[in-house]
């Protein structure tokens, strides 16, 4: 495989991620209300998901998904649907003001399981991957199916690296948000918005 196009996949994979999008967003949500390492165990179910997708598209489950619009809006519509749910949560949890002590009693088992499904109830992502990854793929870098799972692996590490310094930024200001009672109770008010703005561009999207 060339170095030189790996880069350049690379700094595309880069841009991507940094834009403002569903995966980002509710990593963002997540670190603001529960604290960075709420984020980053979300960051790594995003991840997880993500890799269903890759292997998707290596194996060529991706253009399946394609090609039939009804499992399109299935999944779309059950992944817009289970962010509406978490929304709701949110909007209904207890407005008592926050500690920063709360942080440590959120289950990151249950965020990291979160952050997969959402990942894979998100069909735009098997697309995107099924759009994206053969541009980079050359008929001197041997084998399509390798080079297609070498620059889904690299997409999904920058990836991760990208939502852990969201999770870090984000959690610090959720701390600083928590030490003013006055924002404090409103937080579960940003994260249920984050999570229905999610779940509408997830619902209204695409092909």
């Amino acid at each position: 495989m060339d170095f030189l196009i790996w880069l350049s996949f690379l700094g595309a994979a880069l841009l991507l991620t940094i834009m403002p999008g569903p995966d980002n967003l509710f990593v963002l949500a997540q670190s603001i209300s529960n604290g960075k390492n709420a984020g980053i165990a979300t960051a790594f179910g995003l991840c997880t998901g993500l890799l269903v997708h890759i292997l998707a598209t290596v194996l060529g489950m991706s253009a399946l998904l394609y090609q039939s619009s009804l499992a399109f809006s299935i999944i779309k519509y059950a992944g817009a649907a289970y962010l509406m749910y978490l929304a709701y949560k949110a909007f209904t949890a207890k407005s008592s003001p926050l500690e920063v002590q709360k942080t440590q009693q959120v289950s990151y088992d249950a965020l990291y399981k979160k952050g997969i499904i959402m990942n894979i109830l998100n069909p735009k992502v098997s697309l995107f991957f099924l759009a994206f990854l053969p541009q980079f793929v050359t008929a001197s870098g041997g084998n399509a199916a390798f080079q297609m799972l070498v620059y889904g692996i690299t997409f999904l590490v920058q990836a991760l690296f990208v939502f852990t310094v969201i999770s870090l930024f984000a959690g610090k200001v959720g701390t600083v948000l928590r030490k003013r009672p006055a924002i404090s109770q409103k937080i579960n008010l940003i994260e249920g918005s984050l999570f229905t703005l999610i779940g509408l561009r997830i619902a209204l999207s695409e092909k």
